[in-house]
């Protein structure tokens, strides 16, 4: 991922730095354990402790011969341990490492970006509080609807915030697999008991049954559930820059001091962030196509998988804690206009209403077919008009003759939806 999109805590987990180093910690751990199984002698294992030290830049360059990055690695371990490096690698295989160390560094972007969903709760629960009884049209095909409050919207997005966290975690167990059992599985040439080390020691779990490389299934689960994390910051995004547009105003990202909308229009107020939001979670989704076909390999294992999970899960990390980040950012800042919401819930005059008088008509007898077309008619007219919707019912005599003028007044209000507002707010588990 370019660097304009790229937080430096997530940066580094991926770098070859990290990656170099967890893979040292696996080798020098298969070594410990088969210390302890009597196979090499334990004053091996602390030599080697004592001086094995990695290069980055020499194992690349040993790489541009063996083409090979694992031969590069041990090659340079080689260089600083000496002769006890024979007991490095034994038994094992490539995918040893590399599956390893991936599982590792799933698990380490895992958590940074549970760290963040979990700060991202907090901050949708806070700001749903501070708007919970603040009234909003509802819409519905991007047309009014009913009243609700904006922060049954904000409950809504905290309600998802946690499912994907509980989504996440999964994820992370599932993926947080290791595996040291040699060429094709078999454990032919070291003990299961090396894997169970190893794997403990990490904080991993260990495949029961894998071929040369662990199955790809978990690491599509994984990748699936980043682009499902994406689409909620998506959701969002897209319900503020419907909010922004001139004509609904209802809500605005914070635009600092000195910000720049448009290099032609000096008066411009862009919603960028949340386009950036939108635009990235699509990234996100293109990464589970090559996660899931990743599931199928040659027989035991070729390496067709390889190359895309270098791509993809720096990627997909990387750009989930860019936007996740940033659109904490943009909900804990977003700008509420209450005034604009009110204003705009009495522009239909009063046509939100309908399906009030639809349900009071029908308490007083009336079949709801009949009563939906009853009321229908004079909320055309207040449509094509422009005519107040109380209007056009007290015009019509028939619809009259069931509701008297105070029955009808009492009908055109909203307050009845905050009746139900703190059960939804306790049931969500925003005190």
């Amino acid at each position: 991922m370019i660097a304009r999109y790229t937080r430096a805590e997530m940066a580094n987990i991926w770098s070859d730095d990290n990656k170099f180093k967890i893979w040292l910690e696996i080798e020098l751990l298969a070594c410990e354990a088969q210390a302890e199984l009597g196979i090499i002698p334990a004053d091996a294992v602390k030599d080697m402790r004592a001086k094995a030290k990695i290069n980055v830049k020499r194992i690349l360059e040993i790489e541009e011969i063996t083409k090979h990055d694992v031969i590069a690695f041990l090659t340079n371990l080689e260089e600083s341990i000496g002769t006890h490096s024979r007991y490095v690698h034994l038994g094992m295989t490539s995918s040893d490492v590399l599956d390893t160390c991936l599982a590792v560094q799933a698990k380490q972007a895992g958590e940074l970006l549970l760290f963040g969903l979990h700060k991202f709760k907090d901050t949708l629960a806070e700001r749903a509080k501070e708007f919970k009884y603040t009234v909003c049209i509802g819409r519905s095909h991007g047309i009014h609807a009913e009243p609700t409050t904006f922060g049954l919207k904000l409950a809504l997005w905290h309600q998802e915030c946690q499912r994907n966290i509980e989504r996440l975690e999964a994820a992370i167990k599932d993926v947080a697999q290791g595996k040291i059992s040699g060429a094709v599985g078999t454990y032919e040439h070291l003990s299961p008991k090396v894997e169970e080390y190893v794997c403990n020691k990490l904080g991993l779990n260990y495949a029961s049954v894998s071929t040369q490389v662990v199955q790809r299934d978990s690491h599509a689960y994984f990748i699936s559930t980043l682009a499902i994390i994406g689409a909620m910051l998506e959701k969002i995004a897209v319900e503020i820059r419907h909010l922004q547009r001139t004509e609904v105003q209802e809500a605005e990202e914070y635009f600092s001091p000195g910000q720049k909308g448009s290099s032609a229009m000096p008066h411009k107020r862009n919603p960028i962030s949340s386009e950036n939001i939108a635009g990235q979670a699509r990234l996100l989704r293109g990464y589970t196509i090559p996660a899931i076909e990743n599931n199928a390999l040659w027989h035991e294992r070729d390496i067709s998988h390889s190359s895309v999970e270098r791509i993809i899960f720096p990627d997909a990390t990387v750009t989930l804690d860019y936007i996740l980040n940033r659109t904490i950012n943009l909900v804990s800042k977003l700008i509420v206009y209450p005034e604009n919401m009110l204003k705009n819930l009495n522009m239909t005059k009063g046509l939100i209403y309908s399906q009030k008088i639809l349900l009071a008509l029908t308490k007083k007898g009336l079949k709801r077919q009949d009563a939906y077309v009853m009321v229908q008619k004079p909320a055309m007219k207040t449509f094509e008009t422009g005519i107040p919707f109380s209007e056009t019912l007290r015009d019509n005599a028939e619809l009259m003759k069931y509701l008297n003028d105070d029955e009808l007044n009492k009908l055109f209000s909203y307050e009845e939806i905050f009746t139900n507002v703190d059960y939804i707010f306790q049931r969500c588990g925003i005190d």
